[in-house]
Order: C-alpha cells, then sequence, then structure tokens
C-alpha cells in the first residue's frame, strides 16, 4: 500500500503541534478509528514528535508511557494503519485518528483492543457489533477446543466440513425465502451468518475485511 504524508508543510505541522494542549506530561490521548467501519480500534497517547511523525510518514507513531519511548504501531506485528484523516477536538487535547488498519489492531488478535462488552442495553442489537462479538466467541472455541462445543466440532472436522455447513445453510435460506417464510427465514439467515463467521475464522479473515468490501459497494 503507498503511503502518502498527510502534512508535508513543516510550518503547518509546527502550528498545529503548538495549537494543542499537551498534558503535564507533554502527552495527548489519540483515538484510532477504522475509517471504513468506523469501529474504534484503540486509544494511545502522542507526544510532538510521534504526532509529527505521523502526519509526516502517513503512519501511526505513539509514545509508550511503561517504556518512555516512541512506537511506530506495526514495526514488529506488520499491522500498520494508515492514516487518512487526523481530527482534533474542540478543546484541543484529544486526538481522532481516522485509519486503514493492516491485520488486527489489538496485541491480543483481536480486530479491535474493545472486544469485551462489559453490558449493554437490553435493546442493544446493532448487527455489526452482533456479529464482532460472535466473532471473537468463535475465535475463542477456535483457540481453546472446548469439549462438547458445537463450534470446536466443526472446526476438528476441517475446511470441507465447515464449506459444506455453510452451503447446505445457504440452501435453507433460498427455500425459506421462496416459501415466503418470514419465521424460517430469519431463523436460517442466522444460522448462515454463524457458520459464515466459523469459515472466515478458519481462513483467518476477519469481519471488518468483508465490511470495507462491502462499503465498497455504496460508491
Amino acid at each position: 500500500m503507498k503511503v502518502e504524508p498527510i502534512i508535508e508543510d513543516q510550518e503547518k505541522i509546527g502550528e498545529i503541534i503548538e495549537s494543542l494542549k499537551f498534558n503535564k506530561d507533554g502527552l495527548v490521548p489519540a483515538v484510532v478509528q477504522d475509517a471504513e467501519s468506523r469501529d474504534v480500534l484503540m486509544v494511545a497517547y502522542m507526544n510532538k514528535e510521534s504526532l509529527k511523525r505521523s502526519l509526516q510518514t502517513g503512519k501511526t507513531w505513539f509514545y509508550s508511557r511503561s517504556r518512555n519511548c516512541l512506537w511506530l504501531k506495526g514495526e514488529t506485528s506488520g499491522n500498520y494503519q494508515y492514516i487518512r484523516e487526523v481530527w482534533v477536538d474542540c478543546d484541543n487535547d484529544t486526538l481522532l485518528l481516522l485509519v486503514d488498519q493492516q491485520g488486527v489492531a489489538c496485541h491480543t488478535g483481536a480486530r479491535s483492543c474493545f472486544y469485551r462488552c462489559l453490558g449493554k442495553a437490553k435493546n442493544s442489537s446493532d448487527l455489526s457489533r452482533v456479529i464482532d462479538e460472535l466473532y471473537e466467541v468463535i475465535k475463542e472455541r477456535k483457540r481453546v477446543m472446548p469439549e462438547g462445543s458445537y463450534t470446536a466440532k466443526l472446526f476438528r472436522k476441517g475446511i470441507d466440513k465447515i464449506a459444506q455447513k455453510v452451503g447446505e445453510e445457504a440452501v435453507e435460506v433460498v427455500i425459506a425465502g421462496k416459501n415466503r417464510d418470514q419465521k424460517e427465514l430469519i431463523e436460517e439467515t442466522a444460522d448462515l451468518i454463524y457458520h459464515l463467521l466459523v469459515l472466515l475464522a478458519e481462513c483467518g479473515v476477519q469481519p471488518n475485511e468483508v465490511r470495507a468490501k462491502l462499503a465498497e459497494r455504496r460508491r
């Protein structure tokens, strides 16, 4: 992927840095958000030098408070973040970066660092979030392979069985649709999505990559 500087004018970069309100440690929080899905990927800190490098290189640089040094996101993992836009809040003390994320953002292997829900309203049913949460459960089943788990059983049987189940569920969706049976169509669609997520996990594909491809079709 070709990486372009966000701002090349050094004087302009200096003006931006001077306009920000860094805390007593010389840092500002930076919220990193996927430019396509708008998922929040992570939160880190920037000092003047890491912000300067980010604007100059088009990749995210941060300041590690534990190691007391600058770090380039993806330098060891290859999971670089390519910056599209940089925003600042109304108080000039928090940054928002819209990025194209390569691979995953979290060191745990999750797409986003925010993959554990502590609580939600009873009527919260955002499809994108539900899919992400289910995908994380599926990946955990694949990692642990617990006895008695249907998901683990699918992974044990391998790609051929998983793909077969996707095909079977797709046929069931078609039949329910042709019969105009709404209840059956909902149930079979849920089964199909679940088995598709198992297939994605088996092949190492993230739901967010599918979302990004779907977003292209809005254009």
